[in-house]
């Protein structure tokens, strides 16, 4: 059995930002199906203890950057969490990354490389009773994890860091590297060093034995200076090590005909009763009832999303026959813009301005299409659940929405594979098109629900790619062997 320490700074259902939480909770799952091990290592945010309960203490540091720390074992919907209990870094008001001010905590480079530098101690042999093959770190909150190891000394675990936004990259003044506890050689263009920065996320890229991304089509696309953040130089150098692996989603949460969080459950056998999910849509966003289709957003407010395209596009696209539903937070003008929009068209679009996990089920099968315009986009999970209710997605050609979505040409619409609308560049007009295009396809109901049907009866889960991962691993391992 292959054993594989997961260090990530969120873990859904615990903790959740963004879609980093959803492939940490889920992997281990479809791993475990595949008989692989994993235990995830999560820092122990107060909002956990309601949860988790007291755990049980498997072993201390005693000082983690400024103060002692606890390894404490817990368990919760099949996942075997390994918290990371320092007070001094993680018991505090607020997100995990952003204070109560809405500014991020001045010390994230202490907290995330406390967490890394725990990871890497745990793959040296913390524990008592289980060390891992692998560790498998996500993002630069837990990049350092590989950088740790490669800078120790004796054995260690075999390496891989996922890269699910190269656009967030944990870059801090070159003042902190003293304070991180590694050699002076690890400040170096083959270390931390990031055009006079300390880079946890540039480290980790060097430091790792495998590096991952979360599509394709996006470790394509990281390898170009257009898209690759200023590391695609790195990128290239390593691009022998790098693999593109798709994300799943959990199909037993994202299951329409159980979803215990929408109004009417449906199959592919009896779409008709999607129809009440849309009635009820209408009524939590004050829609007036219409046949007309309702397009929805679930998502950040921000830039790399493409929404100011859409913002600038609210009237025209409305007036195209279209409603729309806004559900998100993020950049203020743009909620002020979607908010705006809302009220010189009320009982045609509706906004929620905030996050919120059940309301996002509830739109997916009651809204008719999603619209994901982003400018660039690793992987996309909100267009994986669209095509698990049949809410069919109009995505930019970019990255994994690319990987994920079929658009619905004439030759994919003849082989009976389409599944949704691509469009590009990511602007005003070819958003408008793409929306033209969908609207064709909705004047068809035939062929409208073929689409559906299509689309529901996509791959959408982790099985296949949970394969890929437990592949890599081995090759590692293999690698590794005398």
């Amino acid at each position: 059995m292959i054993r594989v320490l997961s260090v990530a700074s969120e873990v859904f259902p615990l903790v959740k930002t963004g879609g980093l939480a959803d492939v940490a909770g889920a992997l281990p799952l479809a791993l475990a199906r595949l008989g692989v091990e994993t235990r995830t290592l999560l820092p122990a945010y107060p909002t956990l203890a309601e949860t988790l309960g007291a755990g049980t203490e498997l072993a201390r540091i005693d000082d983690l950057f400024g103060g002692p720390a606890r390894l404490v074992a817990a368990a919760v919907d099949g996942l075997d969490i390994l918290l990371l209990d320092a007070p001094h870094l993680f018991d505090r008001p607020g997100g995990p990354y952003v204070g109560p001010n809405g500014y991020d905590y001045p010390d994230n480079w202490a907290r995330f490389a406390a967490l890394g530098r725990a990871g890497a101690l745990i793959g040296q042999g913390l524990l008592p009773d289980w060390r891992p093959d692998v560790l498998h770190a996500h993002d630069w909150q837990a990049a350092l994890a590989p950088v740790y190891l490669a800078f120790g000394e004796g054995e260690r675990p075999r390496t891989i860091l996922t890269i699910h936004n190269l656009a967030f990259q944990g870059a801090f003044p070159q003042s902190i590297f003293a304070e991180l506890g590694l050699p002076e050689r690890a400040w170096s263009i083959e270390g931390l060093e990031y055009y006079g920065s300390v880079g946890f996320l540039k480290g980790g890229l060097h430091a790792a034995d495998a590096i991952t991304t979360v599509s394709p089509n996006y470790a394509s696309e990281i390898l170009q200076v257009e898209n690759g953040m200023g590391l695609d130089g790195l990128l290239r150098g390593r691009a022998d090590a790098l693999t593109g692996i798709v994300n799943g989603i959990d199909t037993d949460i994202w299951d329409p005909n159980a979803d215990p969080h929408i109004t009417a459950n449906y199959t592919t056998s009896d779409l008709f009763r999607r129809q009440i999910n849309k009635r009820a849509l209408e009524a939590e966003f004050g829609l007036a009832e219409s046949e007309e289709p309702i397009l929805a957003v679930v998502s950040r407010l921000t830039w790399q999303k493409g929404l100011d395209v859409l913002a600038e596009s609210c009237d025209d696209i409305l007036a195209m026959g279209c409603r729309l539903v806004v559900v998100g937070s993020g950049d203020r003008m743009l909620e002020g813009s979607f908010l705006s929009a809302a009220a010189r068209h009320a009982g045609r679009m509706g906004v929620r301005i905030g996050y919120d996990e059940l309301l996002s089920h509830r739109v997916q099968a009651g809204a008719d299409a999603l619209l994901v315009p982003s400018r660039f986009e690793p992987c996309g999970l909100t267009q994986l659940y669209a095509l698990r209710y049949g809410c069919l997605p109009v995505v930019s050609r970019v990255g994994g929405l690319a990987d994920t979505v079929i658009d619905a040409n004439f030759a994919a619409q003849a082989a009976g594979v389409a599944t949704g609308v691509i469009f590009a560049p990511v602007t005003a007009a070819a958003l408008r098109e793409g929306i033209g295009r969908l609207l064709r396809l909705y004047a068809d109901p035939a062929l409208w629900r073929e689409l559906q049907i299509t689309a529901m009866r996509s791959e959408v889960g982790w099985s296949a790619s949970a394969r890929r991962y437990k592949d890599l691993y081995s090759s590692l391992l293999q690698d590794s062997a005398p």
